[in-house]
């Protein structure tokens, strides 16, 4: 009766060795992170550009946005797409780096941009007439070798040049989903060896006769869907008021694709008119979560001292003491383990003590 016993083990333990050679195989061939189990804590170290948001560098799991890929932000109009890949290009700007704005809607707002930090002094701006020179400039930019990040807006304004020097209603089925396939394939070489994060804004279309399942769907075809390593669906979810004047909104992201670390992770922030997310309300949110900041009532404190009655007042607090700020965000960085400090995490797992069977032939007490 231990026959059949025996060899079911024998054969899931050749089962579980098959798997883990073609794990290690995946990995040497498509690279680190191309596949995960979901529960896995193990990330892989990565450079990144925040996003503005400490919950939503803590949703994407590597700290921000990852270096040397292709992002996709979608969602309805005015859900703040543009916003969140502005504070992108402003924090990408504090740590040096250069930035491009490839404006293909012709909408972008100089002095809203000013306002969320991005340098428009130093910005690269280009306002491309078909989809064709968008995606040329974009290649060109990347291949120098020099750019950071490049921020393209939108891909529904990516209008193939056949479009534009046809007539109106003129059938022009598959244009800019073939456009968009044969420049992907093309940039995502590039973006690799460059180390630029290319951001692709994006919105939303419905699917005419759909019973079942979501009717919703991006533009510009299923190429970007496969090239993204990061696409996150943004949403706005409730408006913030001050009495009885709207103040800004209350959003949700959520990722929907990660190569870098697993998916499906949530994030919920505020964005205020005139100023962007707000990074010290995203810290009270989150250090209330973790239980960094305390909440007492109305009181919010850190480590015994009063920030402030009220959200509003302790963000401002925080907005006025900057190093304060930084301090509490180390430490919701440090508690989730996100960035740099996943390291830290994974360190005492690797100094676990060693099972009963795997004791060294000198760790074996010798009876005398």
């Amino acid at each position: 009766m231990a026959a059949p016993k025996s060899a079911s083990k024998s054969a899931a333990k050749d089962r579980g060795s098959s798997l883990d050679n073609a794990l290690a195989q995946i990995d040497r061939q498509f690279g680190k992170g191309s596949i995960m189990r979901l529960g896995d804590d193990t990330r892989p170290p990565v450079e990144v550009i925040p996003t503005g948001s400490v919950a939503l560098d803590a949703a994407l799991g590597v700290g921000g946005l990852p270096r040397g890929r292709i992002v996709e932000i979608y969602g309805p109009e005015s859900s703040g797409k543009t916003t969140l890949a502005l504070h992108a290009v402003a924090n990408a700007q504090r740590n040096g780096g250069i930035a491009a704005f490839i404006d293909a809607e012709h909408a972008m707002d100089p002095e809203y941009a000013k306002k969320l930090g991005v340098d428009t002094d130093a910005l690269l701006v280009s306002q491309p007439d078909t989809g064709e020179q968008a995606l040329e400039i974009t290649d060109m930019l990347i291949r120098s070798g020099a750019l950071d990040i490049v921020v393209i807006d939108s891909v529904a304004a990516l209008v193939p040049k056949a479009e534009i020097e046809g007539e109106m209603g003129d059938s022009h089925v598959g244009l800019q989903a073939r456009l968009m396939s044969q420049a992907l394939r093309k940039l995502t070489g590039a973006l690799s060896s460059s180390g630029t994060t290319a951001i692709f804004i994006n919105q939303l279309r419905e699917k005419i006769g759909v019973f079942f399942g979501s009717p919703e769907t991006t533009t510009g075809g299923k190429a970007l869907k496969f090239y993204a390593s990061v696409r996150m669906d943004i949403r706005r979810i409730e408006t913030l008021k001050a009495g009885t004047d709207s103040v800004g909104n209350r959003t949700r992201v959520k990722v929907v694709k990660n190569k870098m670390a697993p998916p499906f992770k949530q994030a919920e922030f505020d964005i205020l008119y005139g100023e962007g997310i707000s990074r010290e309300g995203g810290l009270l949110d989150l250090g209330v979560e973790h239980g960094v900041v305390r909440k007492s009532g109305a009181w919010f404190t850190y480590e015994g001292d009063q920030l402030g009655q009220g959200k509003e007042n302790s963000r401002q607090f925080l907005k006025d003491n900057p190093d304060l700020a930084a301090e509490i965000e180390e430490k919701i960085l440090r508690t989730l383990g996100v960035g740099k400090y996943a390291a830290e995490q994974a360190a005492p797992e690797a100094e676990a003590p060693l099972a009963e069977d795997e004791f060294l032939d000198e760790d074996v007490p010798v009876t005398i």
